[in-house]
């Protein structure tokens, strides 16, 4: 969607226009602010009986003139905390976001709704911007979502102070230096906000350790906030963490798993991105890259074409994501490791907004964590940056081979405990069996033997020769190579060549990150090195723990939907028809499908098959302007008419 569509509406005559468009009287009423309870403006504006976790507190700290830090997981309704006071009639809303992707979607969504929103970006030309001043000059903004960046000019805090009754930070994580996206210009917010000591301010993110929250606090200059911090858990998501042995033949086994359903491939590098889409689109799999070398036009449209289910699966750098609130992503898949757990949380949190079941693959090399850090060192980090990096690598490293309940894991990063039955959560590769703990006795001897190759190899090949001496095989070039420098002489030798090659470089890969050997990445080629605590294991002090992939996939997981959905058992053909009618009324609009509805809702329409507007108005998800707007065309479709013949779009 462009940026000039969402921002057309602020001229007279079309908003007159809007108004037009929707003839019941309750919309109109919609249109001009007025003051709402919570509650009434939650169920007039979104279609819902209450809130969901903690979002009811957020909102009341706003109306009690409070400070808040809110850390709420992918898919917990952040906007919400944030949106509804502007719903309420409080005053204008101003939102700080880092992206115009993340601005230009939220403010769909919030028109949708009913709301007075608009974005000040660097997209929008003057003349959008003009119109946009024009109608904070003439308060008729709710909600008004600026950059930190923009924010800084000085004119909105300057001309708006009075009207002001909430200002929001999205995405605060990007406040901390010791966050996982520290952005510089988000530390300048708190002197700012110097300007409105009478507004009270919000925090907002999915992704932050305990010591980040500190950190938000403190840059922000949140004056005794109410801390709301949502359980980190999302019960709805399988996670899997396998050892990258063909990284194509194992993507297209989950694609393959989801026919027809929305995905992201997250990869390393650009190169990566352009092979892994081409491999795809190869074995007929709907699929396209992004990144940031392409044109933004293709970028654009890439997105737009995925948000709008044009398109089924995106293979990306991390540059894709943010602002990205398609609902129905089924699964997501590393194809890399991330540069740290809160990259990974926010990425694979991508699946399954909707609170339906969805699969979350991560494909790890220890050699990714090392490419990282290399990467980082062009940019000549500072030593605290550096130190930071660091950190988050050997925690990625720790969560994908530790033979460890993933959701235990993800949510101990975080501060929290996870309670689950004796047999584990149901619902990651460990807890199902499909990775196992090797008993630590015969943990410890696999350890000592490849250790010890790595010392009489002294520390000067890398891990596939490593692997290959210890099972005495390779490809003829590498049983040359061996013979030649004598090292098929060494006691190391075949000493591990009753184990599959997979499961030998899995326990490399487990033996870097546990600290016993590093990868040392100055030369021309990276080498395996041993380190003081791999010296000291060969003599029987320290621990360590190895785990290997069983080589197959469950059938079925305990991963279950999000009951606060209210998912019901729907009319499946019913639900299809349902799915055809949102794209077509999308298309009309110029928006996402989810931004109409989301699937949930369409999944409580099939199986409650409502007859009526009062009735359409019980649905979860459905408000006033949703019912006035879509409903007809809806309840025809429920009727049994053809989507095609029950939507007329407009102008026609």
């Amino acid at each position: 969607m462009r940026p000039t569509e969402e921002l057309d509406t602020w001229n007279d005559a079309d908003d007159e226009e809007v108004l037009v468009d929707l003839p019941d009287a309750p919309v109109r009423k919609i249109a001009a602010r007025r003051r709402l309870s919570p509650v009434d403006a939650l169920k007039q504006y979104w279609g819902y009986d209450g809130f969901r976790e903690l979002q009811g507190e957020a909102v009341q700290a706003v109306v009690e003139k409070k400070d808040a830090l809110v850390i709420l997981p992918t898919g917990g309704g952040k906007s919400l905390c944030y949106q509804v006071p502007a719903a309420c009639g409080l005053g204008l809303v101003l939102v700080v976001s880092p992206l115009i992707a993340l601005m230009d979607d939220q403010v769909a969504g919030a028109r949708e709704a009913g709301l007075r929103a608009g974005a000040l970006h660097s997209n929008a030309d003057e003349a959008e911007k003009r119109r946009l001043r024009d109608a904070l000059d003439r308060d008729e903004l709710d909600l008004l979502y600026v950059s930190p960046e923009r924010l800084s000019v000085g004119d909105v805090l300057g001309r708006h102070a009075q009207r002001l009754a909430l200002v929001a930070v999205d995405e605060a994580h990007c406040v901390s230096h010791w966050g996982h996206d520290f952005r510089p210009e988000y530390r300048t917010l708190g002197k700012l906000f110097d300007q409105i000591p009478d507004v009270p301010r919000m925090g907002l993110t999915a992704t932050a350790t305990p010591q980040v929250q500190e950190d938000i606090v403190q840059q922000l200059q949140l004056r005794r906030p109410v801390r709301l911090v949502g359980h980190m858990d999302r019960a709805n998501l399988t996670y899997r963490c396998l050892q990258r042995r063909d990284q194509t033949a194992q993507i297209l086994d989950v694609v393959r798993r989801h026919p027809g359903d929305g995905g992201i491939v997250y990869a390393q590098t650009r190169k990566d991105v352009e092979r892994i889409a081409e491999t795809l689109r190869g074995h007929k799999v709907q699929a396209a890259g992004y990144h940031a070398g392409m044109t933004p036009a293709i970028r654009a449209k890439v997105q737009a074409d995925f948000v709008n289910e044009r398109l089924n699966v995106v293979v990306a750098t991390i540059a894709f994501g943010m602002g990205i609130d398609r609902s129905n992503v089924r699964y997501v898949i590393h194809a890399n490791a991330p540069k740290s757990i809160e990259h990974y949380q926010q990425e694979a949190g991508r699946a399954g907004r909707d609170g339906d079941p969805a699969e979350c693959v991560l494909l790890f090399s220890a050699g990714d964590l090392a490419s990282h850090r290399q990467m980082a060192l062009k940019d000549h980090p500072a030593p605290e940056r550096l130190r930071v990096l660091d950190r988050h690598l050997k925690d990625v490293g720790r969560f994908a081979v530790a033979p460890v309940c993933r959701h235990r894991l993800l949510v101990e990063h975080f501060g929290q405990d996870l309670t689950t039955a004796p047999e584990g959560c149901g619902a990651c590769d460990v807890c199902l069996g499909e990775t196992t703990e090797t008993p630590a006795a015969d943990a410890l001897l696999l350890a000592q033997k490849i250790i010890s190759a790595v010392w009489r190899l002294g520390g000067r090949f890398g891990i596939a020769y490593t692997i290959a001496v210890l099972r005495a095989d390779g490809d003829s070039r590498t049983t040359d190579r061996m013979t030649s420098a004598g090292h098929d002489q060494l006691t190391v030798y075949g000493l591990l060549k009753t184990h599959a090659e997979g499961d030998l470089r899995g326990w490399v890969d487990q033996l870097i990150v546990q600290g016993f050997l590093e990868i040392d990445e100055e030369g021309d080629y990276p080498l395996l090195t041993m380190t003081e605590s791999g010296k000291a294991l060969c003599k029987g002090v320290g621990t360590v723990r190895l785990g290997v992939a069983q080589g197959k996939t469950a059938r079925k997981t305990k991963a279950k939907a999000d009951t606060s959905a209210g998912l019901a058992d729907p009319d499946k053909p019913l639900f299809e028809r349902l799915r055809v009618l949102r794209k077509l009324m999308a298309e009309d609009h110029g928006v996402p499908p989810y931004v109409i509805f989301h699937d949930a809702t369409l999944h409580l329409l099939a199986a409650q098959k409502p007859t009526s507007l009062e009735a359409l108005q019980e649905v979860k998800g459905i408000g006033e302007r949703k019912a006035a707007r879509y409903g007809a065309p809806v309840l025809a479709v429920i009727g049994g008419k053809d989507p095609s013949m029950a939507f007329v779009p407009r102008g026609a």
